[in-house]
């Protein structure tokens, strides 16, 4: 294929991405990324993966490409934007209200579904001019962020975001990995973070370092999707985050000069006539309130530890201790109802929530009833011996 064919087939692949609603478009080699491999390795070494699969499985695969695809010559990185979260409605305070919880700002509207449709739209151009071409989104096969910035469309972040001085951090990625001969992005994006520490002081649990290396262990957008019992140490910092954590990007100065996206607002909170559930907060005692199967048609878009709802409830009883109205019938019900649960991790988080709201005659109750009864692993035993702070106390 000439230089020119090479460069028309790009252009008809930058078309089909802003028809598709993609934000921006950059191409690279297949080589491996032999210094995400470097730094994947000592963070593993180092324990900060915190048992994290995703890239840190098998990163002798996420790193190398060319594994995707037999022939495979070039990888398409293309960004979505999507609605940072309202400067209006801090998250994550942990002060009392109504018992909403918060959820990052991408679950506000279908980013990835609208990504990886705009990535089948590429693949779509790229195979009716003959080619082979694999979408890759979301996905443990690919590094995303390190391909994106050697595609020329940011920078790695003190926050470990892909920064991009046009649209921020606000942002998913995808790739689509094909066996075309596309010209290269010719200019990689230079760090823009330079002294800037923000992200690094306004992490809740200081998660990350001077250098921006991330440890998952302290992560609370990690924490919550992470399988076992919630950290008792971050607790109290989740504040009524009940999925996900955006604070390292609020405070980015890069955001606030970046632009925003014209395709319209994203979707209305709740739950829908769908069953789905989506926007930026939701109210934990409905949530409690919900059977297994309607927790999971509203929340199974999220990532679900081993597709578990007892985790999704983890979360609400961790925020509901937080942010739950102490006086509340409709607290002290889910309260009950949760210290009764059959799951041990859900009885062993609802004593904490309890006992975080001062109402430790529920415990009494529930011990009386049998709590800790079913306790195969000990988790309910150690709440109840665990000192919890109350949140008067904390106020």
């Amino acid at each position: 294929m000439t230089a020119g064919a090479n460069r028309l087939l790009l252009e008809q692949i930058q078309h089909a991405a802003a028809t598709a609603g993609l934000d921006a478009v950059g191409v690279t080699d297949t080589a491996p990324f032999a210094l995400a491999r470097r730094a994947i390795d000592e963070r593993k070494a180092a324990g900060l993966h915190a048992g994290m699969w995703f890239t840190y499985g098998r990163p002798e695969r996420s790193t190398t490409p060319a594994g995707i695809l037999d022939g495979a010559r070039s990888i398409v990185v293309c960004a979505r934007r999507y609605e940072p979260p309202d400067p209006d409605t801090p998250e994550g305070s942990g002060t009392a209200h109504s018992g909403r919880g918060a959820v990052a700002a991408y679950v506000a509207s279908d980013a990835y579904g609208e990504l990886r449709a705009g990535l089948e739209r590429v693949c779509e151009v790229l195979r009716r001019n003959g080619y082979d071409a694999v979408a890759v989104c979301d996905d443990n096969r690919l590094v995303d962020r390190a391909a994106a910035a050697r595609a020329g469309l940011g920078w790695l972040g003190h926050n470990t975001m892909l920064l991009s001085r046009e649209l921020g951090s606000w942002t998913v990625l995808g790739s689509v990995v094909t066996t075309a001969d596309l010209p290269r992005s010719d200019e990689v994006q230079a760090d823009g973070c330079g002294t800037c520490r923000r992200c690094q002081t306004a992490c809740p649990t200081g998660a990350l370092d001077a250098a921006g290396v991330l440890d998952a262990n302290r992560c609370l957008a990690w924490l919550v999707q992470a399988p076992g019992v919630f950290p008792p140490e971050h607790r109290v910092a989740l504040g009524d985050r009940l999925y996900g954590c955006d604070d390292c990007q609020t405070v980015c100065p890069v955001n606030d000069a970046a632009a925003a996206p014209t395709r319209g607002q994203p979707v209305e909170l709740g739950m829908h006539s769908d069953g789905a559930a989506r926007g930026s907060s939701f109210g934990v005692v409905e949530l409690l309130q919900m059977t297994d199967d309607d927790l999971m048609a509203a929340f199974g878009h999220w990532y679900v530890p081993r597709r578990r709802p007892e985790y999704l409830r983890r979360n609400a009883l961790v925020v509901l201790g937080n942010v739950g109205d102490p006086g509340s019938r409709a607290v002290d019900d889910a309260l009950r109802r949760s210290l009764s649960s059959s799951s041990d991790v859900v009885a062993a988080h609802a004593v904490w929530a309890a006992r975080r709201l001062g109402r430790d005659e529920l415990v009494a109750e529930a011990r009386c009833a049998g709590l800790g009864s079913h306790d195969p692993d000990g988790l309910v035993a150690a709440e109840l011996a665990r000192p919890v702070p109350t949140r008067h106390a904390t106020a």
